[in-house]
Order: C-alpha cells, then sequence, then structure tokens
C-alpha cells in the first residue's frame, strides 16, 4: 500500500533527550533534512536525574563529544553552577571532570540550540509507528495519523518507551517526570523484529534549601583553577561565583527505617520486573547489598542558581512517600527538610543491542538507528555519544558516504558502543574506566587530538574549530620536536644548575624530553634549562606535553597493542558466513557467533564465551574458504 506522506525529511530522530539532541544536530549539520520530533518541547534536554554531566569516565565522553564537533560540551560550559576535576591525586588515565548543571538553564540553552538550527525542524509530537518496505525504513506516522517520509530514522526515546512510574504500591505508565509514555511506539518495535528488554532506574526525592541545615554537612566546592568540557571555551569566562555541593551520611537509624519497611519496597515486593543498574544501586538495594556498611556517602546538589530544589544523591528510592520522608529526617543536616519531590523508580522498554551494528544502525531493518538509555545504557553522557554516532551515520547513509566507526583504541565512546554490540547487557550499561583497556591513551587531555581530525572528515567540525585546534597541535609538535632536539650536556654550569634546584647531576648527556622524563622535573624546571618555546603556551598544552613525555613507554606500549588489533579488525567475516559449516568450534561459541554475527576477527575475539581456540579455527576456515573462492574464480577466467 502507498502511503501518503505529508512532508518529507532525510533523516527523522524520534525523542529529544541527550541523544536525540545529538543526534538531530550532527545529522541537520551535515546537510540533511532533519526533523526532531519529541512527546513534550519543554524536556528538551531535560535531566530527570542526577543534575550533573561528567564524572569518571564520563567526563571524557564530554570532551569527545566536543572534539567531534557535539554539543553537549559547549552547552554546560554556557550553564554550570560549579566545576570540579576528579582523581586528581591518581594517574592522567582516570582524571576526568564533573559539572553541577543549572538544569533549567541547561535544557533551556540547548532547547535554544536546536531551534536555531539550520536544517532542523522540530516538531511536538507522538510517533506511533516507524514505517517499513523492503527491510528497509521509510518514515513515520504520529499518534495523529500523519505521515513524515524518511530515509533513515533514529530512535532515542529513553526511559520513556513503555515507562511505567512505581512508588510504593503505586504503579502507573508515565515517562520521566511524569511526561507521557511512549507504548504504541513499543508494540510497533516488536512488530518489526526487534527483540525487547525490560530494564529499570531510578531518582532520589528533592528537597527544599532553605529547610536544610548545612551547618552539620560538610562542604564541597568548585575548583578555583579554570577548566572546561568544551575545547572552545575560555579560561577567562570560567565562572567563579559557584556553588557548592555538601556532603553528609545516611546512619543506624537510616538503615533500620529502611530495613523495617523493605516488605513495602516495591524492588523487594515483586512490583518492579524490570533490571536495575548495579552501579547506581537505590538506597534500599545498597543497605541489603552491603549490610556491613554502617553508612553511606550522600551529596545535596543544587539544580540552579534560581530554585530551591536540593538533588539528594545516593538516596535514589521507590519506597512509600511516608518512610521517604522518614528517611530524610533520620540524616543529619537534613531533620527538618522539607520534601519537594518524592524518590521514584521507572520501569521501561529497551532494544537488546547484540541488535545493533557498529554505527548504531539496526541489523534487521536498513536505515533504523537506535541510541542512548533505548540501548540499555545509563547516564545523560553514555546516550549524547551514542546519539552522536547514530546521528552522523544517519547523514552518511542518506548521502551514500561510508560509515563512520569509533574502534576501542579512538574513544571512549567507541569503548561503549562495542561492548554494547559485542557483549550485549544484562544491566543498564554504565561506562566504566576499567572497561577500556587502552585508557592511557583514552585520557581528557588528548581528546581533541585523537578526535578533531575525524570531526572535520564527516563535516562536523566547523572552521573556527578546526583552526583553533591546528594552532594548538601545531604548538604541540613544534615544542615536543624542540624538547628532542635541545641536549643537556654534564658539564659543570648545567650541573651546578641541577644541584642548585635539589636534583641528582647528570651524568650522561640527554635531550630535555629525556631529562623531563625524571619523576621531579616538570616542563617549567626544563624551561630554565632551555629557555621558553618560540609562543606563549597554555596551561593545558603543557600539562598534555608532560603527560605526552612522562608516560611516553607505556603510551608506545599500549600504541603496539592497538596495532597488534588494528591488523585483526581489518580481517573482515562475511556477510553470508554460516557458522554451521565451520567444525570443531565450541558450541557456545557458534551459539554466540550466530546472536551477535560479528563483523570483523577482532569482535569476534571481544566476544564473552569465546576462547582463543574458537579464533583460530574461525580464521583456519577463513583463509580456507577466501582460496576455495579464488580457485572457483581462476576457474571462470
Amino acid at each position: 500500500m502507498t502511503q501518503n506522506f505529508t512532508e518529507h525529511y532525510d533523516v527523522i530522530v524520534i525523542g529529544g533527550g541527550h541523544a536525540g539532541v545529538e543526534a538531530s544536530l550532527a545529522a541537520s549539520r551535515m546537510g540533511c533534512k532533519t526533523l526532531l520530533a519529541t512527546i513534550n518541547l519543554d524536556m528538551i534536554a531535560f535531566m530527570p536525574c542526577n543534575p550533573s554531566v561528567g564524572g569518571s569516565a564520563k567526563g571524557i565522553v564530554v570532551r569527545e563529544i566536543d572534539a567531534l564537533g557535539g554539543q553537549m560540551g559547549v552547552n554546560i560550559d554556557k550553564s554550570y553552577i560549579q566545576m570540579k576535576m576528579l582523581n586528581t591525586g591518581k594517574g592522567p588515565a582516570v582524571r576526568a571532570l564533573r559539572a553541577q548543571a543549572d538544569k533549567e538553564l541547561y535544557a533551556r540553552n540547548m532547547k535554544h540550540t536546536v531551534e536555531q538550527q539550520e536544517n532542523l525542524t522540530i516538531r511536538q509530537s507522538m510517533i506511533d509507528d516507524i514505517l517499513v518496505e523492503d527491510g528497509k525504513v521509510t518514515g513515520v506516522v504520529t499518534a495523529t495519523g500523519q505521515a513524515f517520509s524518511a530515509k533513515a530514522v533514529v530512535v532515542t526515546t529513553g526511559t520513556a518507551l513503555r515507562g511505567e512510574i512505581i512508588l510504593g504500591e503505586l504503579k502507573y505508565s508515565s515517562g520521566p517526570n511524569n511526561s507521557l509514555a511512549s507504548v504504541t511506539l513499543a508494540d510497533n518495535l516488536k512488530k518489526l523484529g526487534l527483540e525487547i528488554g525490560r530494564f529499570k532506574t531510578g531518582t532520589p526525592p528533592r528537597v527544599k534549601a532553605s529547610s536544610i541545615d548545612y551547618s552539620v554537612t560538610e562542604i564541597q566546592p568548585g575548583d578555583e583553577k579554570p577548566n572546561h568540557f568544551s575545547f572552545m571555551s575560555r579560561d577567562e569566562d570560567y565562572l567563579q561565583d559557584q556553588i557548592p555541593c555538601w556532603l553528609t551520611y545516611t546512619n543506624e537509624a537510616s538503615h533500620k527505617i529502611i530495613n523495617d519497611n523493605l516488605y513495602r519496597a516495591p524492588m523487594f515486593s515483586g512490583i518492579v520486573k524490570g533490571v536495575g543498574p548495579r552501579y547506581c544501586p537505590s538506597i534500599e538495594d545498597k543497605i541489603v547489598r552491603f549490610a556491613d556498611k554502617d553508612r553511606h556517602q550522600l551529596f545535596l546538589e543544587p539544580e540552579g542558581r534560581n530554585t530551591e530544589e536540593v538533588y539528594v544523591q545516593g538516596l535514589s528510592t521507590s519506597l512509600p512517600e511516608d518512610v521517604q520522608k522518614d528517611l530524610l529526617h533520620s540524616i543529619k543536616g537534613l531533620e527538618n527538610a522539607e520534601m519537594m519531590r518524592t524518590g521514584y523508580a521507572i520501569e521501561y522498554d529497551i532494544v537488546l543491542p547484540h541488535q545493533l551494528r557498529p554505527t548504531l544502525e539496526t541489523k534487521v531493518i536498513a536505515g533504523l538507528f537506535t541510541a542512548g538509555q533505548t540501548n540499555g545504557t545509563s547516564g545523560y553522557e553514555e546516550a549524547a555519544g551514542q546519539g552522536l554516532i547514530a546521528g552522523i551515520n544517519a547523514a552518511l547513509k542518506v548521502q551514500g558516504k561510508p560509515e563512520f566507526i569509533l574502534k576501542r583504541s579512538d574513544a571512549y565512546i567507541g569503548v561503549m558502543i562495542d561492548d554494547l554490540v559485542t557483549k550485549g547487557t544484562l544491566e543498564p550499561y554504565r561506562l566504566l574506566t576499567s572497561r577500556a583497556e587502552y585508557r592511557l591513551i583514552l585520557r581528557h587531555d588528548n581528546a581533541d587530538m585523537r578526535l578533531t581530525a575525524l570531526g572535520r572528515e564527516v563535516g562536523l567540525v566547523d572552521d573556527a574549530r578546526w583552526s583553533r585546534f591546528e594552532i594548538k597541535k601545531n604548538q604541540f609538535d613544534s615544542e615536543m620536536a624542540r624538547l628532542d632536539s635541545i641536549k643537556l650536556k654534564p658539564v659543570k654550569e648545567t650541573n651546578a644548575q641541577v644541584q642548585a634546584l635539589g636534583f641528582k647531576p647528570l651524568t650522561d648527556a640527554m635531550t630535555a624530553k629525556e631529562f623531563m622524563r625524571r619523576p621531579e622535573i616538570d616542563y617549567a624546571t626544563a624551561v630554565q634549562f632551555i629557555g621558553p618555546a618560540a609562543e606563549d603556551l597554555d596551561t593545558k598544552l603543557i600539562e598534555l606535553i608532560e603527560t605526552e613525555i612522562k608516560y611516553e613507554g607505556y603510551i608506545n606500549k599500549a600504541l603496539d597493542q592497538v596495532a597488534k588489533m588494528k591488523r585483526m579488525e581489518e580481517k573482515r567475516i562475511p556477510a553470508d558466513i554460516d557458522w554451521d559449516d565451520i567444525d570443531s568450534i565450541a558450541t557456545e561459541a557458534r551459539q554466540k557467533f550466530k546472536k551477535i554475527n560479528p563483523e570483523t576477527i577482532g569482535q569476534a575475539s571481544r566476544i564473552s564465551g569465546v576462547n582463543p581456540a574458537d579464533i583460530s579455527i574461525l580464521m583456519v576456515y577463513l583463509e580456507g574458504r577466501s582460496r576455495s573462492i579464488s580457485k572457483h574464480k581462476t576457474k571462470e577466467e
């Protein structure tokens, strides 16, 4: 049946959360006529849970989004109330920036950005059906019956997909923050042949700032030293008038209240069916799982500069409202706290991510992409990273250009997507530094060096960003070459200067770069011996230079591992392979290969349950298959 389309687009993005805005901005900036359809225009880039951006691993993702030409880093740098670098006492691989957002300002700034974007139409509309013909997306149908054509569709429905809010014994259909749930679309995705899972997440109560006794809590101020998520932000614009957060703890009385009411907790009474996040559990789950702990940290985080609402981080719960009040009042500083919003849990449908390609296109329907919590992840940052990649690939597909895939050695975004499509997930997926085997080369400080050129190639990095990057890259290369060319000799004058600074004298000639590899020698000290660079270098670039030099040996080892893995990633597995035709591989490996359908030997090697022997057998089989095809072609010729 021929569909009567009322509007025509290249790309349609369903959902206006953090994944949706990145996907729609990417596609439109790459020249595609794009529609962003969302249930509620007032919830574009809304933060229904924690009012923050960044943190361990997540902060690096935001920088990667920015380096590629995405929007999240730019937006949080215009919308924060506090900025803080985490893990400064640890190695450079685990340092990450975190910002407290002004919740309302963040959403308002992002909404303004998408409203002003060329090639992008925004529509408050519920999408009920995705239209498919001959295995390809053709468009969508709204709840009001309007049909829009599209060459690619990106689904970024977040927790709204058959969402249900749970509070005590109460359970009702809803998206986050009491918005509408998307029910018909969930049924449509099933009909299209996608396997659907069910996950759960939650949020804590909010309390009124003026009802908190901050005098008995511990202040958590922001950093005085400028830091930014976007490489385009300037130090002179760094916010000095920051708002602190505050630290308090649960206690024995708090734990007793929870234990006494576990029978009323939905996750223990059987009301909750979805799988919750292991790394961000509810307070009742923490009390049960970590019964040996006598207290848990709670951070009191303001939700903005012009609101009284304070987010009680660490107290996520779906306990009944009366229990939540008692629980709050048992905590130091919150004895008289006024609860403005109750905490709640939300269950929602997901598309099981093993059904996706590394481009985030579904394997069963060409032109249909999914991103964000729809793919089983948790967190605004993970969602935004996926949205950006899905938007890029949707645009490239429409334009008939080669697809864009980030490898595990390219970015944390690449690690996340590879984990999802190769291993799947049994719980809401959260990025951790421990998930990245190449984390020393996937740092906060070098995201632009890794990714800006790639963003330029796909058309997302504009001239202003590219010009700034080229200046930085040229300064970096020039100074690294200078440090490698100047030699310090163990002469009397030099050693006298070295010893005057309290360091061991030189015994052999060495370059300035080798001199800087000494743990006690920083760039400022080295400059005392070799003189300053031809141009003034900013502090961030100097820190990058120091890290690259001091960790050069470890970085080179990691790059060697990347080179070895690259050879495996380049060995493609034919799409028409018959896994039953391969003798001797383990039954579990055969089942996993059929389920995942890996595209490369590298991806196959990372599938859980597949061992090195299975990979060796697969490689022998592919080599034999290749020779057989070559002989057959030769005979035909």
